[in-house]
Formats: C-alpha cells, sequence, structure tokens
C-alpha cells in the first residue's frame, strides 16, 4: 500500500513540525504546501487579502498531482496543507484515488483554540501568512466528516505523542 499523509489545519498549527517528525520517522517524501502556491497567492495573503476558492484550486491541483506522481512511482508522501475545507480535501485526494493499486491519503487535523493559534502566529516571523488572516482561515476551516480517513489533533499536545497518533493513524500497531 502506498501512502499519503496531509498535515492539515490552519497557520500556526504547527504543521510543519509534525509533518517533518513523521518524516523523520518513515523517511518518506516531503513537502510544504506553502512551496506551490504561485506568488500571486503568496503576494495576496501577505498583503492581508484572504484567497478565493478560485485562487486555490490551482494550487490543490498541484500538490495532487504531486502526490499522485510519487503514488504511481509506489513512494509515499507527506505533506503540509491547510486542507480547510472537504472540497478542497476532495481534490487532494481525486488524483490518488484514480492510481492504480491501494492509496490512502490520510488527514492528520491539527486543531485548537483560536487564542493559542493567535499566540503562535504573533509569535511567528519571516512567514507570508499575516496573524489577521487567522480569522477567516479559523472560519472557512471544515472540520474531517466521519467518512474521511484522518484523525483530529490537539495542537496542545508536544510534538512526540502528536506523531505517535498520526503514525498510529496511517500504520496501526507502530
Amino acid at each position: 500500500m502506498t501512502g499519503h499523509v496531509v498535515v492539515m489545519g490552519v497557520s500556526g498549527s504547527g504543521k510543519t513540525t509534525v509533518a517533518e517528525g513523521v518524516v523523520a520517522r518513515t523517511g518518506w517524501i516531503f513537502a510544504e504546501a506553502d512551496a506551490f502556491h504561485p506568488q500571486a497567492n503568496i503576494d495576496k495573503m501577505a498583503s492581508g487579502t484572504p484567497l478565493t476558492d478560485e485562487d486555490r484550486w490551482p494550487w490543490l491541483r498541484d500538490l495532487a498531482a504531486w502526490m499522485a506522481e510519487h503514488g504511481a512511482k509506489g513512494e509515499n508522501t507527506v505533506i503540509t496543507c491547510s486542507a480547510l475545507k472537504r472540497v478542497y480535501r476532495d481534490v487532494l485526494r481525486e488524483d490518488v484515488a484514480a492510481l492504480e493499486g491501494e492509496h490512502r491519503v490520510v488527514f492528520a487535523h491539527l486543531d485548537g483554540s483560536a487564542e493559542v493559534l493567535a499566540a503562535r502566529l504573533e509569535g511567528r516571523r519571516g512567514h507570508f501568512m499575516p496573524a489577521s488572516l487567522l480569522q477567516s482561515q479559523i472560519d472557512t476551516l471544515e472540520d474531517l466528516d466521519p467518512d474521511e480517513d484522518g484523525v483530529r489533533l490537539d495542537l496542545t499536545e508536544p510534538p512526540a505523542p502528536l506523531i505517535d497518533q498520526v503514525m498510529g493513524s496511517v500504520a496501526p500497531g507502530q
């Protein structure tokens, strides 16, 4: 089986930390979804303007194609992606689902209070996403549906137990 983990959540939730921990344990191929954004999206967010669905569709399709490209070669991947809406997660699953063989896309949703997230963003430096856009992401976020392959994680927990939970979702017994 080929597996793909999407570590999801709003900005400041700890996606990179958890994703890097999963990669350290598995050796899987890693990508930051932010690296797939076109410059126009980055400029828009940096100016304090939330992205629209129209801004996100090409970016999400590029991420899905990247996972499927690796999956077609039998390679497992880990990506960080906000994946705020069910329809966005559906796009991320599409190309992988079309591959022959058994492939899974597991979502690891880092969830927490607006207060904790705001405090984290206030202390963050060197990222294009301003703290002023946090509420727009929170307002857009849709929890994982029961039929989605994934796990909800409390972002206030230390990284090691969060990574353990992701690993338990991807490969039970690890």
